[in-house]
């Protein structure tokens, strides 16, 4: 199962994913989770998003 997570702050779902059962999931392949930061995929050189 692959989940993409979108989100401003990134970092605040690492120490979950690292940490729980999920990891379990993740280390055996069962789960894909991928966290993108929106800011990338902005235009201007502030990296606004609202």
């Amino acid at each position: 199962m692959r989940i993409d997570i979108l989100t401003l702050f990134p970092s605040l779902f690492q120490g979950y994913l690292d940490e729980s059962i999920v990891r379990l999931a993740r280390q055996r392949g069962i789960l894909d989770v991928r966290l993108w930061d929106i800011r990338d995929y902005t235009d201007d050189k502030h990296r606004k998003v609202d």
